[in-house]
């Protein structure tokens, strides 16, 4: 059973560390790049204000995004930002989004996300909480995937499992940290490979956030996986 409210007190508790911690920085770091390839820090942040705004969309039963181009659009306009404008609209956008959280609703009613994916109202907090944890790390400064709180990486490694779960073209693996297991990849075949690594590493390398070379592969090869 997925507890919406406890997810969006952890949104906003991410919420929190993400802005002190970009708060620390000047306008000169937020215009350098961050992890992501052709994005700077600013565009992370343009990003993150954005998809709250996106997300109350979600709830309110209207499109996520006015259009794929719209979104990008929205992105590129305010990456330049300065420093203090990007924290005033990424606190403010996560502000909006706690506001639609706290409306009464049907948490169990089907919304539609980008490109026509669908999922339970309950589970939009958890994938707010996903894009404020890993767009954090994605800043580069100074928060890693090893920073991630326990709970939340066990569940987006159960997330990102179950998401390449019956997938084409990932081989059937089996996933653990030595102590649990998970599985992933095409069904009604024998395992191929045996994926073993720490939570965070096993994270970053479903979440296409790290390589998956520190990762230790029996019984076959690491699979490629497939862009989120």
């Amino acid at each position: 059973m997925i507890d919406h409210a406890h997810d969006l007190a952890s949104v906003r508790d991410a919420t929190d560390r993400l802005l002190t911690a970009v708060a620390k920085r000047d306008n000169a770091s937020v215009a350098e790049p961050s992890r992501l390839p052709g994005w700077s820090r600013g565009h992370v942040l343009a990003h993150l204000a954005r998809n709250a705004d996106a997300l109350v969309n979600v709830l309110r039963g209207l499109p996520m995004y006015a259009s794929g181009d719209a979104r990008d659009a929205d992105i590129e306009r305010d990456a330049p930002r300065p420093l203090d404008v990007q924290l005033a609209d990424v606190r403010d956008s996560a502000a909006r989004f706690q506001e639609a959280g706290a409306v009464p609703a049907d948490w169990s009613r089907t919304v539609e996300l980008r490109n026509g994916v669908t999922d339970s109202a309950s589970r939009v907090p958890f994938r707010r909480w996903v894009e404020v944890e890993l767009h954090h790390v994605d800043l580069g400064i100074g928060y890693e995937l090893e920073d991630l709180p326990e709970e939340f990486t066990d569940r987006e490694i159960a997330f990102l499992a179950d998401r390449f779960t019956g997938h084409p073209d990932v081989p059937p693996t089996r996933l653990t940290d030595g102590t649990r297991v998970w599985t992933t990849g095409r069904v009604g075949e024998a395992v191929a490979a045996t994926v073993a690594g720490s939570p965070a590493d096993l994270l970053g390398w479903l979440a296409g956030r790290r390589d998956g070379s520190t990762l230790r592969v029996t019984d076959g090869e690491l699979p490629e996986l497939p862009p989120l």
